[in-house]
């Protein structure tokens, strides 16, 4: 008999897979605890935007709180590694255990250099393969140095006005044979032979049925419950062979059917999936997040419309440039449009919304999260700007918390390295 479920179990089975139904563990974040947060997300999306963080570095913020970033750069860069960059929903950090199948299932047909003379990529790739052999991980900008490489007699505005260096640096990429050794400080990747990242690399023995079933399995594992289209998007492996994996995955005990009162597609739950009595957790969550990363899944689960306005022309913006959904218990109650402003050394709230029904202590728990978050980037002051239908709210509690109280007055409860000073402000061009 196929099992019954509520919109809220839903709810608190997605949230568990994902790391975000429990409170915070306390005290220090250890290597351990970033380590077994990776393997239940299965990866993280990478992104060049810096406008708080790093989009990698968000996820496990969300998750553990204050934490520190060069554990990922030592789980991405030193041996074995225990991460490394791949195609995966977008440019990803994955489990290496992931990546041979994971090039059976991606084809970036855009990326790099397919549609290049084949003897001008022949050549490059040749060039580029032998200076990776012979020396250090190197950057694009450097192998184009090394290879004496003309960039400006080559300029046609293709894609990201890549140079043929680069074009051919993220075929090879795609193909598996380079990899990236790590990132320097401005974010390049430094690249490398993948049989240098993988010593133990065998292409010999993959099945293709048998990498998609492991890859849709572990998109199952982090999602908890979730539909074909939803496992699919996870790695984006393609949507028909993925329905046909579900069913051997059935078969073999690793999903089973389910329903979910008020939806009307076939809906499938992990086995392995927990449901919490009750989710507890606080987040403010990237753009990039993998709870967000499907968004009629999310818009279905949590009643929740979402859209990165990064691309949008300001003056058509609804909610901001860099906007994060806030996840409180088992809802996502509000959005914050967010800023770090280094130099000046502010956390700057630009807008919040509040969502229709979110509960009444949607302010007081947000600029507690703000706090935390301020104390991570180490950043000493938030600052809110009053634009937003929550921004009055927001301000009184995180000025109150500034002062040392909380809610209407109430002494605030401490958070481990709260910055000192909240203030409200008006914006500024």
């Amino acid at each position: 008999m196929t099992a019954s479920l509520s919109l809220s179990q839903a709810r608190r089975i997605a949230l568990a897979a994902q790391g975000l139904a429990k409170v915070r563990p306390a005290g220090p974040v250890t290597p351990r605890a970033v380590g077994r947060t990776f393997a239940q997300l299965q990866l993280v999306q990478i992104d060049s935007v810096n406008v708080v963080a790093r989009s990698h570095y968000l996820p496990f913020f969300s998750r553990l709180g204050n934490y520190d970033p060069l554990i990922l750069q030592a789980m991405a860069g030193r041996k074995p590694r225990r991460m490394m960059e791949y195609w995966a929903h977008e440019a990803s950090f994955i489990r290496p255990e992931h990546f041979h199948d994971l090039l059976l299932w991606q084809k970036r047909a855009w990326v790099g250099a397919h549609n290049l003379d084949p003897l001008v990529r022949g050549d490059m790739e040749d060039r580029i393969l032998a200076a990776l052999s012979a020396g250090r991980p190197m950057t694009a900008s450097e192998l184009t140095a090394r290879l004496g490489h003309d960039e400006e007699a080559e300029r046609d505005n293709w894609g990201w006005n890549w140079n043929i260096v680069k074009r051919v640096l993220e075929h090879l990429f795609e193909q598996g044979r380079i990899s990236a050794a790590s990132r320097t400080p401005q974010f390049e990747r430094q690249y490398t032979l993948t049989s240098r990242v993988l010593p133990e690399m065998t292409l010999s023995t993959l099945d293709a049925e048998a990498s998609l079933d492991r890859l849709m399995d572990a998109a199952a594992q982090a999602h908890g419950i979730g539909t074909v289209r939803c496992f699919s998007d996870y790695f984006r492996t393609p949507l028909k062979a993925g329905a046909d994996s579900v069913q051997r995955l059935i078969r073999a005990g690793r999903l089973e059917p389910v329903t979910v009162r008020g939806w009307d597609r076939a809906t499938y739950r992990h086995v392995g999936a927990k449901l919490p009595r009750r989710a507890e957790g606080r987040a403010l969550l990237s753009p990039f997040d993998s709870l967000v990363f499907e968004r009629r899944r999310l818009e279905e689960l949590f009643g929740f419309h979402y859209r990165i306005e990064i691309y949008t022309p300001a003056a058509k913006r609804q909610f901001g440039y860099y906007v994060l959904p806030f996840l409180l218990r088992e809802a996502i109650v509000a959005r914050v449009d967010l800023k770090a402003d280094r130099a000046a050394g502010q956390l700057l709230v630009r807008s919040a919304y509040g969502e229709v029904g979110a509960p009444p202590d949607t302010a007081v728990e947000l600029a507690a999260e703000l706090d935390l978050m301020a104390n991570w980037l180490g950043l000493q002051e938030v600052v809110v700007w009053p634009v937003g239908d929550l921004a009055a709210d927001l301000s009184l509690e995180v000025n109150c918390r500034a002062d040392g109280l909380g809610q209407q007055g109430r002494p605030a409860s401490p958070l481990r390295g709260e910055p000192d000073n909240v203030a409200l402000v008006s914006p500024v061009d």
